[in-house]
């Protein structure tokens, strides 16, 4: 039988895990002139949460337009959905998550917020996502382990860090390297942020799941 919603993912959310919360069609990232065929296919639900940036082609506005004048429910949210669902909200694809609202909101603007670089094979991340960082380190200024300015100097970093350079490891060293945290904290700061990551993209990747399964039922 036809899975009636097909979900493009893989970075955000493994789809062995996707499939722990909903059985679908799972696709890599999308990239362009994908989502055409799975209109020709029939689907009536589709989820975006990973797709291609920069020097390949993202996936067009036009094509999410087609399909949602086609009837299909479109949901994003995460990653290249979030940016695209901020992008398309007023249209009818539906936006969900923290990071959809940032977006939609003007709290964060660029596409790099949520590029990682990942293995081709598996789609996996190998680097971390700006978007992830921020909620980690908010985190750790919370608890108490560095303080304001300290939080803010460390995210400044990261965020004129090239994207597939980021890492938690990378961000503590030259952190303190450069003087902006106390070398005696390095190894606490380490220790929270790979402990204690918020992995935010992977939490809205369940949103956009949830969702289509609900909208699935629904239907």
């Amino acid at each position: 039988m036809k899975a009636r919603a097909v979900i493009f993912t893989g970075n955000s959310i493994s789809h062995e895990d996707a499939r722990k919360v909903l059985r679908a069609n799972y696709q890599p990232p999308v990239r362009r002139f994908q989502i055409e065929n799975f209109i020709q296919k029939g689907y009536k639900v589709i989820g975006i949460i990973d797709g291609i940036f920069f020097d390949r082609a993202a996936v067009g506005h036009r094509e999410i337009l087609s399909a949602l004048d086609a009837g299909i429910k479109v949901v994003g949210g995460a990653s290249m959905g979030a940016l695209r669902a901020s992008e398309l909200d007023t249209h009818g694809m539906v936006g969900v998550g923290k990071i959809y609202g940032w977006y939609r909101d003007g709290v964060i603007e660029s596409d790099d917020e949520v590029a990682v670089s990942t293995n081709p094979d598996t789609f996996e991340p190998i680097s971390v996502p700006l978007v992830n960082i921020r909620e980690t380190l908010k985190a750790a200024f919370v608890s108490g382990i560095f303080n304001e300015k300290e939080h803010n100097d460390l995210l400044q970093l990261a965020i004129d860090t090239y994207y597939p350079d980021r890492s938690y490891l990378g961000l503590v060293k030259e952190g303190a390297k450069r003087g902006l945290i106390p070398e005696e904290k390095k190894n606490l700061i380490l220790d929270f942020c790979t402990g204690n990551e918020v992995d935010i993209k992977r939490e809205d990747a369940i949103l956009v799941l949830e969702t289509v399964k609900k909208l699935i039922e629904e239907a």
